[in-house]
């Protein structure tokens, strides 16, 4: 895990890199990389890279980056895992390849000297690299295909800038802080940025599971070579053992395995966020199945000590029964006025979400870890949220309304002034809205609905349901949509700063390709796989009263900590806290 920038100067009128500037853009990133910094510039001026490391795998001195190959034609700059990197490490040198460090980063370097862009579809973990070709001069950039890792650029025509967060871009200087209103609007309705926009007009997010190639005259390729959906509607065969694929549960169970094991991967200690629920319980029995000495660290706030939103005795439960390392940190309402100006500070764009991804990783940090599992994901693919059950019946009840032209239209008009009294008024767009995939999703996760917002230029169309045609059951439409906003948009997105905040690597077991692709297998073979599912898995069994519980989302408490703090704070939830996070941000950072 580390903090990757670069500049390639390559229309005919740009300026040469600015050594300086590519600092102020690595240095911004130095809680991402700690245990080491690197630049390399090419000898005409036209490229630029950096690198701010966190050592992970291959602990010395030779994998420091950015990475040369060893005839001095490519350089890299890696921000990520390879899981499989052992593997494709041993089919390279069956083909003669020579390897100079035990780094992930190298095989990244050898398998694009080997297969080119065709090396992106070998991968398995968590990724955003470029790599410089001098002898073609053109500069290669991907991303994994969940969006794990960021990767933020900013083209004017003449340069092209990139770097691991967008703050470090801001950082630099040469990018207008101009707001970019799709961003900002995005956020007021989602409470986090959708990509590819960002807060800023001038720079973007590339998409994931892409690559883009960069030619020193200008001729830029682009290619997708993987994506949730092909993972969700995978029809080839599952990558599972023969032992295995006749019993659904054993082949889920042995995919899971599969994907703890790849995700310890590493030559320092790894801890797991061990909260009340049954995903990271899960993640905690297969990590000690799987022979891995574990810490485990729960999130605990005074205001919820002894209540039912009190987290840390099933936690306790957990570790005692499987025997980890546990230590509970409590959180109190000081430490959240302490901290919340560095916690903006961190923040690279603004969110409702993350402060407690934000605590537990300082926690982390605190006792020595680098590396954390979390199990975020299974409530994505998994069936954990209430929207599986909910969008299709609220889709189901509003289509037959759509055949009507204006009468949604007239009903929200109707019933939006009356509702807004008592409840939320997005209600009342329910036959507007609630016909499509598109527009059920967003009655159910939007904070704000576009009429609220502008309601003299709202128009009220959304997606047609003809993209979701190619889904073969609700499950992986919701799976899907879960995954690519919610998920990505803000809960991977957070993860990834607030971790890397603290200098902690936080990895996803649940976000993993062979693993959707296990899942999307069964489902074909009529077997959905929900979060009971996942707890079977567990060996031992979960304790009892963790297994049984049902689904409670992990509160923080933001909204009693700002009423004590500001008596014009209004108790709306979610809504004020998003403007509260907005105007600080916008305060500190333009």
């Amino acid at each position: 895990m580390c903090g990757i920038a670069g500049i390639f100067a390559y229309g005919d009128h740009a300026s040469m890199v600015d050594s300086n500037e590519l600092l102020r853009i690595r240095e911004r990133m130095i809680k991402r990389g700690p245990d080491g910094a690197g630049l390399w510039m090419s000898d005409d001026k036209r490229v630029g890279l950096a690198h701010r490391r966190l050592a992970i795998i291959d602990l010395s001195g030779a994998a420091r980056q950015p990475m040369v190959s060893a005839d001095g034609r490519f350089h890299i700059v890696f921000n990520g895992e390879i899981y499989n990197y052992r593997q494709l490490r041993s089919e390279l040198q069956k083909k003669g390849a020579i390897f100079r460090t035990h780094s992930d980063t190298e095989v990244l370097l050898q398998l694009y000297q080997h297969y080119g862009s065709g090396m992106c579809t070998l991968l398995r973990g968590m990724y955003a690299f470029a790599i410089w070709d001098s002898l073609q001069q053109c500069l290669f950039l991907t991303r994994d295909p969940f969006g794990i890792k960021p990767l933020y650029i900013a083209d004017d025509g003449q340069t092209l800038r990139f770097a691991s967060q967008v703050k470090a871009l801001l950082a630099g200087g040469a990018i207008n802080k101009d707001i970019d209103p799709e961003g900002e609007y995005g956020y007021r309705i989602w409470g986090c940025v959708p990509e590819p926009h960002t807060l800023y007009k001038d720079i973007r997010a590339i998409a994931p599971g892409t690559w883009i190639l960069l030619h020193r005259n200008g001729l830029r390729e682009h290619h997708q070579f993987d994506s949730v959906d092909r993972m969700l509607n995978d029809s080839g065969s599952a990558p599972v053992t023969t032992q295995t694929a006749c019993d659904p549960a054993m082949t889920l169970r042995a995919a899971l395995l599969d994907t703890v094991r790849h995700h310890l991967i590493a030559d320092v200690p790894v801890g797991i966020f061990l909260s009340a629920g049954i995903d990271s319980a899960t993640l905690t029995a297969l990590t000690t199945e799987a022979g891995s000495a574990l810490r485990t660290i729960t999130l605990g706030f005074e205001e919820y000590r002894g209540t039912a939103g009190d987290e840390t005795l099933l936690a306790r439960k957990v570790a005692d029964h499987y025997g980890t390392q546990h230590q509970t940190v409590w959180i109190t309402r000081r430490d959240f006025e302490e901290a919340f100006d560095q916690f903006i500070d961190d923040m690279d764009q603004p969110s409702i979400d993350g402060f407690n991804t934000w605590f537990v990783a300082r926690a982390a940090a605190q006792c020595g870890l680098k590396v954390a599992i979390s199990g975020l994901g299974g409530d994505e693919f998994f069936g954990g949220y209430p929207s599986f059950s909910q969008l299709p019946t609220i889709r189901k009840l509003a289509q037959p309304f759509v055949a009507v032209p204006g009468l949604g239209k007239w009903a929200r008009m109707l019933g939006a002034p009356l509702l807004r009294h008592f409840t939320s008024e997005k209600y009342a767009g329910v036959l507007e809205y609630g016909g499509t995939w598109e527009g059920a999703y967003l009655l159910r996760r939007a904070l704000h609905m576009p009429w609220e917002l502008s309601p003299a230029g709202h128009h009220s169309t959304v997606s047609a349901d003809d993209i979701y045609t190619r889904f073969d059951h609700p499950h992986a439409i919701v799976s899907f949509m879960e995954s690519t906003r919610y998920m990505r948009n803000q809960l991977l997105r957070d993860a990834d700063w607030a971790g890397m905040a603290h200098s902690i690597e936080l990895r996803v077991p649940l976000v993993d390709t062979a693993l959707v692709r296990t899942i999307a297998h069964l489902r074909r073979d009529g077997v959905i796989a929900t979060k009971q599912d996942l707890a079977c898995a567990a060996h031992p069994p979960l304790p009892a009263p963790l297994a049984d519980r049902p689904k409670s989302g992990f509160t923080v408490p933001v909204h009693e900590w700002l009423l004590a703090g500001n008596p014009h704070y209004r108790q709306r939830g979610l809504r004020d806290w998003s403007q509260f996070v907005y105007t600080r941000y916008t305060q500190t950072s333009t």
